[in-house]
């Protein structure tokens, strides 16, 4: 049967700071949120949820502003907190509060290193350990609305509830194989990378798997392109594709529009676009025109020859063999962008961006040895 925690609605400066108190020396706090996003860039928080085992705390944010006691609760100085698929909750409690939410364990990330699915939801989570079955029904509630109702509460309450009752199970677990080190390095690396960072605006470009069909002109143009609009729906706070997708910034590098005319004409370009947006998108065009040959980018080299396809198989059949000995995903371990990065830099021979910590510790011996016999096999 679930659980039936006791509920305390927080929407007031004095119930906050009697909360922060409540639960400043708990060993364990659970934490949740519940968002809205749809119309912003930046995540609008409808509801935290804290927990440290029996009672659950839920604060309102429309009612409340953070505390310095909520601060020290939530940041390095208070208990470690317990999250679940952390990565939105991150950017959620670090745009309320203004400070990274730390230390933390992700029991997402947790499961998948004890060998299970990597994306495993809280529901499954909580019925792989507890035996109980948690209801999905406020999933897609209005959360901003003002009373929420006995079941939204419970439903958000039920979602931190578990976390203090699951992670001592999952942390002895970890510890009998040797990877609660591992967990704690990738959270941490969780708390570094939390939130969305204005000074990442110029390597959006990079996650664009098709640069490589692109020259290094066009290359430098996306990336102009890219960085604009990050900087621009920041400052809007307005979902990226409601001002211009990449694929459409990436249809733009390609053409090297030199007018509105051309601009126009550029496939996913609509007049309303050209009409609104015409003078900063061939401003950035034109900012990458005039960048000198030794600015720009190297060309990439295509994924589909022979001498990248037989390395990147190389370097998935080290992830693959070292996943299977270790009992879990592959993913945990690399990433296939990751995989493509290491083959662009041997075939470009530079210096190879390897993995560092416990993965490159299991990976990068293997790795170099594939990159060398992948170079051996084409010399034959």
């Amino acid at each position: 049967m679930p659980l039936n925690p006791a509920l305390h609605w927080i929407d007031t400066p004095a119930a906050l700071e009697w909360m922060c108190h409540a639960l400043m020396d708990a060993q364990y706090l659970a934490v949740d949120t519940e968002f809205i996003r749809e119309s912003s860039f930046h995540p609008v928080p409808a509801l935290i949820q804290l927990s440290a085992g029996s009672d659950v705390y839920l604060i309102d944010p429309q009612a409340l502003i953070p505390n310095a006691t909520l601060i020290r609760l939530l940041g390095p100085r208070g208990p470690l907190k317990l999250l679940h698929a952390c990565g939105e909750d991150l950017e959620v409690l670090s745009n309320w509060t203004g400070v990274p939410l730390a230390p933390l364990i992700d029991t997402q990330l947790a499961q998948a290193l004890l060998g299970e699915d990597p994306a495993m939801s809280y529901q499954r989570l909580v019925e792989r350990w507890t035996g109980d079955v948690v209801a999905k029904d406020e999933t897609r509630s209005d959360w901003l609305e003002r009373p929420l109702s006995d079941a939204q509460r419970r439903y958000a309450a039920l979602d931190v509830a578990y976390l203090p009752i699951i992670w001592p199970q999952q942390r002895k677990a970890l510890i009998e194989l040797g990877r609660l080190e591992w967990l704690e390095a990738d959270c941490a690396a969780l708390v570094v990378q939390a939130g969305r960072n204005p000074a990442g605006d110029n390597e959006w470009y990079r996650r664009n798997r098709q640069l490589w069909r692109l020259n290094p002109r066009a290359v430098a143009t996306y990336q102009c392109l890219t960085a604009w609009r990050e900087a621009e729906v920041r400052e809007r706070n307005m979902p990226r594709n409601w001002l211009v997708s990449d694929k459409v910034l990436f249809a733009i590098a390609d053409a090297q529009p030199r007018n509105r005319y051309e601009l126009a004409a550029v496939e996913g370009v609509k007049p309303t676009m050209v009409k609104r947006e015409g003078d900063a998108l061939l401003s950035m065009v034109r900012k990458a025109a005039e960048l000198s040959p030794e600015q720009l980018p190297e060309i990439l080299p295509s994924p589909l020859t022979g001498p990248f396809k037989r390395r990147l198989k190389g370097l998935k059949q080290v992830v693959s063999d070292e996943a299977q000995r270790l009992g879990v995903a592959p993913e945990m371990l690399a990433r296939r962008r990751q995989l493509e990065e290491l083959v662009i830099a041997d075939m470009k021979q530079l210096p190879l961006p390897l993995p560092s910590g416990w993965r490159g510790n299991l990976l990068n011996e293997g790795f170099q040895q594939a990159l060398h016999d992948s170079e051996a096999l084409r010399s034959e």
